[in-house]
Order: structure tokens, then C-alpha cells, then sequence
């Protein structure tokens, strides 16, 4: 999930320190040239993610399903795989923003991450074992989510070096902590890994943080 700021105290804007977000697949000079039909069917796309296996049709039958010719749709991506992409990397863009966008200037550090990782959580709503399962076989898909996992573990970590310079908890191996946090979503949409936990992939990654969190914070 990915974004270059944060809200902070004072309701002032920072950007994370030395967290750059993930180049996105699609540049923004990219889609300014996409007509307004060629926008309009990446976001009907994005609605499908997770209820349909984009990567078992076909270019004719994604286009069928959106309603538009191969030229329109060969005008967005050159192959499927990379309009996949292309759609996945959008669809976590947007729910990073929104992650980054709700945050309460008021919040404390750890409050600042407890709020930012339900928020980045979103990313594996129920549908995520579905869209996992449909990724498995796109080539380059593993590099585009370890990727946005990896924005997500380096804003975690920058909030908890935070949180230890504010004396919130006791000084730690933030980068380890990160990396458990950050890719707690992630794990629990894998298929093998969702059949072990008792509520969905966003449910038990947010209990599972928050019990972490709970026990970092100065009694």
C-alpha cells in the first residue's frame, strides 16, 4: 500500500523519511493520455478484482466483460498480464492513500500505526484469497505486491522509530517489528494460510497487530 506523506501532530504534512512510494505501473502522464473509455474500464476492472479470475480469460473476454473492443483495451496494456497488473497496482495505490489520507493529526505514534495498518488492511478483504489465488500464475505479480509490502513495512518502521523517540515504548529492533506488522495482511490472504484462521484475512491481521501493539506501549 503506498504513499509518500503522513499526517503528524499539529495537523502538519511530512513525508516518511527515506520512504519512497513504489513506482506505479501506469504513470500519471500515462493515463492522461488514456481516453475518458479507457479510464472508465480500469476502474469497471478494478470492481472485479477478486469475484472474477481476470488471469484465466482472455483479452477478448475481458473486453466482452467490460464491453469494449481489443484496440481499446490493447491501448491500456500491451498483454494481459500487464493490465492485470496494471489494475492491481491502482487498486493498492488507492487503498494506501485512503490509509494515509485517515489518519488523526492527534494520534501518537503507536496510534498513528494502529490506525494506518486497519486502514493499509483493507487490502485483504475477504475477496483477497480469491485475487491471491488468481495472481499466482501472472507473471510479475509476486515483484508488484512485495513491492507495496515493502512501502508498507517502511512506513511502519519509520512510526515506530517514532514512537521510540517519543519515549511511547522501549527502544527495539524496529526494522524486525516492521517487518512482521507490515506483512500481516499479506500472510493471512495467502489460501493455505487463510484456512487456519478463524475470521478473514483483514479481521485477524488487524486483532494480531493490535495485540503486538498493545503489549509494545509503556505501562
Amino acid at each position: 500500500m503506498s504513499s509518500a506523506s503522513a499526517k503528524t501532530k499539529g495537523d502538519e504534512r511530512i513525508r516518511f523519511p527515506g520512504v519512497p512510494a513504489p513506482k506505479p505501473l501506469l504513470s500519471v502522464e500515462t493515463e492522461r493520455q488514456l481516453s475518458p473509455r479507457q479510464r472508465e474500464i480500469l476502474v469497471e476492472l478494478e470492481g472485479l478484482l477478486g469475484s472474477r479470475r481476470l488471469s484465466e480469460l482472455t483479452m477478448s473476454e475481458i473486453a466482452a466483460e467490460v464491453n469494449c473492443s481489443l484496440r481499446t483495451l490493447y491501448g491500456i496494456a500491451p498483454s494481459k498480464d500487464e493490465l492485470v497488473l496494471a489494475i492491481v497496482d491502482r487498486r493498492l495505490r488507492r487503498i494506501g492513500r485512503k490509509a494515509i489520507e485517515s489518519l488523526d493529526a492527534s494520534l501518537s505514534p503507536l496510534e498513528t500505526l494502529r490506525a494506518y495498518l486497519r486502514a493499509a488492511n483493507k487490502a485483504v478483504q475477504p475477496t483477497a484469497v480469491t485475487l491471491s489465488e488468481d495472481l499466482a500464475g501472472v507473471a510479475g505479480a509476486k515483484r508488484l505486491l512485495d513491492a507495496h509490502a515493502d512501502y508498507v513495512m517502511a512506513a511502519t518502521r519509520s512510526l515506530l522509530d517514532r514512537a521510540v523517540a517519543e519515549g511511547e515504548i522501549e527502544p527495539l529492533d524496529t526494522a524486525s517489528l516492521a517487518h512482521v506488522l507490515g506483512r500481516l495482511g499479506g500472510e493471512f490472504a495467502r489460501p493455505e494460510v487463510a484456512e487456519l484462521a478463524q475470521e478473514s484475512p483483514k479481521a485477524t491481521a488487524d486483532r494480531i497487530a493490535d495485540v503486538i501493539l498493545r503489549g509494545l506501549a509503556k505501562r
